[in-house]
């Protein structure tokens, strides 16, 4: 009977065991993580430097007013485009116009004074070789004669500055470009210090200025040749790290350092057709140096960083490794891999919050990498 019962317990402990060696595989077995990856692709990458830039118009005008009067009118909308000679605003005329009638009333009467003058002087020249007038009355027939001359000229003068100041009432755009919104409405007296009234910007091309230190530039003639800037091709990224699709070319740099910051301004100029430079942009410049080497580039936004610095996830055999490297200079929405990746490798781009040393994981090539492979 005590036989049998131990007999009992053994077999019961041994089924124990056997049903928690099941249960402990069953709950040993990860569950595999989905993550989407792309192949480090090795390609020609040029050397390229990268500055913090702004735009600028080429072109860019303050409106003022040249006279003083009450605005009658705004005649463009805020943010248009306008071409040369474009009505902006209208002051009101009537004074101006009244002006003008004025001083082209007063040049008549100096040309008909004028014409009294010379024959006044006849008279007195005549009368003088006859012995039967003066000389000062001559001389002063002469002093008349040149009196009315001058007049005339004052006169004229007026009539152009009065001419000039009612054309002045409308004021037209200096340049082709974009208009700003008006800083004044209609019925508002303005005058030569109101200050701008509107701004107009041009818009194709555009320029991109972004200081460079002494250093980079010792870089860019490592190979002791003559810097070429016209050579020097410019590339934008903007604040959300979107490529502009435009290439720039260097057009000017500065002729000082400035004392302060031991830099030199350098300026780009970049087509603009769509727009989509804005004056007073702040942007990413990089300039394109030397010829392209072949180099090892993997998606920025597999990146991952720590305390010992940057890694990314490899997929080897069905787990996920991690790769310690060695970042260079970015290529678009890539990043230029110095060491740590040969190029083939499965770099894991989504999925990155779910992924420990070791998972296993199913690899997705991810669309639009398929060719990097």
């Amino acid at each position: 009977m005590r036989l049998t019962n131990i007999a009992v317990l053994v077999l019961g402990i041994a089924a124990s065991q056997a049903h928690a060696q099941q249960a402990y595989a069953q709950q040993g077995e990860p569950e595999k993580i989905s993550v989407g990856v792309a192949s480090a692709e090795r390609k020609p990458v040029s050397s390229a430097l990268d500055f913090v830039g702004r735009v600028e118009a080429i072109d860019r005008v303050e409106v003022r007013a040249r006279i003083t009067g009450y605005l009658e009118a705004v005649l463009f909308k805020e943010g248009d485009m306008v071409d040369v000679g474009a009505p902006l605003y209208r002051i009101e005329s009537g004074l101006f116009k009244a002006a003008v009638n004025e001083s082209a009333g007063a040049l008549e009467r100096s040309k008909a004074a004028k014409v009294l003058s010379e024959v006044q002087l006849k008279r007195a020249s005549d009368l003088y070789e006859k012995n039967a007038g003066t000389a000062v009355a001559r001389d002063q027939a002469v002093a008349a004669d040149d009196q009315a001359k001058g007049t005339i000229l004052v006169n004229q003068a007026a009539l152009d500055t009065a001419k000039i100041n009612l054309g002045y009432t409308e004021i037209t755009a200096p340049i082709a470009g974009k208009v700003g919104r008006t800083a004044v409405t209609k019925g508002n007296v303005v005058s030569p210090e109101t200050g701008p009234l509107t701004v107009i910007v041009s818009q194709d091309p555009m320029y991109v200025t972004f200081p460079v230190s002494q250093r980079e530039f010792l870089r860019v003639q490592e190979s002791g040749r003559r810097l070429d800037v016209t050579q020097l091709k410019a590339t934008l990224r903007f604040a959300d790290l979107r490529t502009y699709d435009h290439v720039g070319t260097i057009d000017f740099v500065d002729v000082t350092v400035n004392r302060s910051t031991d830099t030199v301004l350098v300026r780009a100029k970049f087509p603009n057709p769509a727009g989509a430079l804005i004056d007073g942009q702040l942007v990413r410049v990089a300039i394109q140096s030397g010829e392209p080497k072949e180099k090892v580039v993997v998606p920025q936004a597999a990146l991952i960083a720590d305390q010992q610095g940057v890694y990314v996830f490899v997929v080897d055999d069905g787990k996920a490794s991690v790769r310690r490297i060695k970042t260079g200079s970015e290529s678009g929405s890539d990043i230029v891999v110095d060491e740590g990746l040969s190029g083939g490798e499965k770099v894991i781009v989504e999925g990155l919050q779910s992924v420990r040393p070791g998972s296993s994981v199913i690899a997705t090539p991810l669309p639009g990498t398929a060719d990097r492979s």
